[in-house]
């Protein structure tokens, strides 16, 4: 399966074997539901009903039948080590690794709106404020987001992941 220009992009389901992953899926800007406390049977009703792809570390998981007959899609990651896990889902779904980078929260997975930086005023630390003049937020939870060294850091990590794909 490929992300090309013009397709569906896809949204993930993780369970709690790889609920690591669902900060940097959605840091590159794709929807990724973690669900670590879910059993199997209510990630495969959520996975369908949803229609997610499921990315798992539990082999009986991939092998059920719903799977197996691609009714849901669902990715064996190989790796316990988020980075390995992240450049294997790059790499076997052919994600895009730019387009959409930190337009979702990283915590809550919603999709983040830019805002004023009046609007931030009691919700950044001063300094911030000094320094940044770009702000984004989460209509769901209310954190803030802003261009500083965590994003810097966040983003080379991300083109380590890149550089790394053969």
């Amino acid at each position: 399966m490929s992300c090309s220009a013009g397709a569906v992009e896809p949204r993930f389901l993780l369970d709690v074997n790889v609920a690591g992953l669902a900060k940097w899926l959605r840091a590159l800007g794709y929807d990724a539901a973690a669900c670590p406390g879910e059993d199997d049977d209510g990630l495969v009703r959520m996975g369908l009903a949803e229609g997610r792809i499921l990315l798992t570390r539990d082999a009986r998981l991939v092998r059920r039948r719903v799977v197996q007959r691609g009714a849901l899609k669902a990715l064996l990651v190989r790796d316990d080590r988020v980075r390995a896990q992240l450049r294997q889902v790059v790499l076997d779904l052919g994600l895009r690794m730019e387009e959409r980078q930190f337009t979702r929260c990283l915590r809550c997975n919603t999709v983040l709106e830019p805002v004023s930086r009046e609007a931030v005023l009691d919700r950044v630390p001063p300094y911030v404020l000094r320094r940044q003049d770009r702000f984004t937020t989460c209509p769901s939870c209310r954190r803030v987001y802003w261009p500083g060294t965590h994003l810097l850091n966040m983003r080379a990590e991300l083109a380590g992941i890149e550089e790394r794909a053969p």
